[in-house]
């Protein structure tokens, strides 16, 4: 087992609140990490809600959870019976004590609904990931598969190339198929398809829903919509701009982002890393695997978002840090001897970035201007230090 970073996350938020809610994509680990955690504990009861003979043991929730009160029950993929939230609820609030549940589920829309609804003060929220580079053995010698396979263990751990390949393209079948049904989402299989490679193509972009509604033959509220599946499942990220009073005329669209490198791969047909580097996705590529492993090396509380003006002033990640001055400044550049443009250094003086770091495919860190450096993406910790 490879040990994930939120693992101590999960165990310090047990002892502090009634339920905890680990979310996450699916095949991401989360029930690895769970049986993990009961491991370690004398008392713990796990129930799989996708297996129908645990399902049957719920048939009276209350009654039969009511005889486990003094143990940790884990629930994996709860959002197959969304109508336990009331019952948690109460069980909670009948004997409030820390680490009674753990639920494990697929961010379905159901599941976030009904869970913020009824365990409001009662509930802390995680997010499980694909596996990180900072995660991996030796990062500095496993970026570039990690960043060809992606992170999802099934992925990057496959014996070789061909078999990840074709664990990522049976993910994602499974994925159309089965699992956005099963969340109670009614769209058609090949338009989610459809939809899913056009963002993939759009990787690193503008979002534009008029551009994509009309490729799709659907109205921007239907893809809007289908883009709101894919971020809900973990699929997708939205990534807000940066909004200030800079008096500056400001890009007011989200970039969008598929934030598994591997499917954004799979979806491109892109199966060798030497396709990859001589294809024109290579650098947005780079972006999107790259910003995903900062946003998890950085503090939660820290807001992202992105600086682009009318004028041509961009950076490509902002990172806004409560109690601090100014921003941070990241750029991706997939280079080993990267160069950044007017642009960025404009963007800089407008924003009042107290540092910035470039994120490179190099070796070793060093300073490109005062309080401006180059990174490798396995020295990530330099961020916060």
């Amino acid at each position: 087992m490879i040990p994930r970073q939120l693992t101590g996350d999960v165990s310090s938020s047990l002892a502090q609140f009634p339920v905890v809610a680990l979310l996450g994509a699916r095949q991401v680990g989360k029930t690895t990490l769970a049986r993990a955690i009961a491991a370690k504990r004398r008392d713990c009861l796990m129930l799989d809600l996708e297996r129908p003979s645990d399902l049957n043991k719920l048939a009276d929730p209350e009654l039969f959870l009511s005889e486990h009160a003094n143990k940790l029950v884990i629930l994996d993929e709860v959002q197959r019976k969304p109508e336990l939230f009331p019952v948690l609820r109460s069980l909670v609030d009948e004997h409030r004590v820390p680490g009674r549940f753990l639920i494990l589920g697929s961010a379905a829309p159901e599941l976030l609904r009904q869970s913020s609804e009824s365990l409001a003060g009662r509930i802390r929220y995680l997010e499980l990931g694909p596996l990180l580079l900072s995660e991996i053995e030796d990062p500095a010698a496993a970026w570039r598969a990690h960043w060809l396979r992606g992170g999802y263990p099934g992925s990057f751990l496959a014996k070789n190339l061909e078999q990840s390949s074709q664990w990522r393209h049976s993910f994602i079948k499974t994925y159309l198929e089965r699992d956005v049904p099963s969340f109670g989402i009614r769209v058609p299989a090949v338009t989610l398809r459809r939809f899913w490679q056009m963002v993939a193509h759009s990787h690193g972009q503008l979002w534009n829903a008029s551009r994509l509604a009309v490729s799709l033959q659907v109205s921007p509220t239907a893809t809007t919509h289908y883009l709101d599946i894919l971020e809900q499942t973990f699929m997708v990220r939205r990534l807000p701009p940066f909004f200030a009073n800079l008096k500056k005329r400001l890009v007011k669209s989200p970039k969008v982002y598929l934030r598994d490198s591997g499917l954004l791969h799979s979806l491109l047909g892109l199966e060798d890393l030497e396709t990859l580097q001589s294809h024109p996705v290579a650098g947005t590529s780079w972006e999107g695997w790259a910003l995903e492993q900062v946003l998890a090396a950085v503090p939660h509380t820290w807001r992202p978002s992105f600086y682009r003006t009318a004028t041509g002033a961009e950076i490509d990640l902002v990172l806004e840090r409560p109690g601090k001055a100014g921003p941070l400044a990241v750029e991706f550049k997939y280079s080993v001897a990267p160069q950044v443009e007017r642009g960025f250094w404009t963007g800089l003086e407008d924003i009042k970035a107290t540092s910035a770091f470039v994120v490179a495919p190099v070796k070793d860190s060093y300073p490109l201007k005062p309080n401006v450096w180059v990174i490798p993406v396995h020295a990530l910790q330099r961020l916060t230090a």
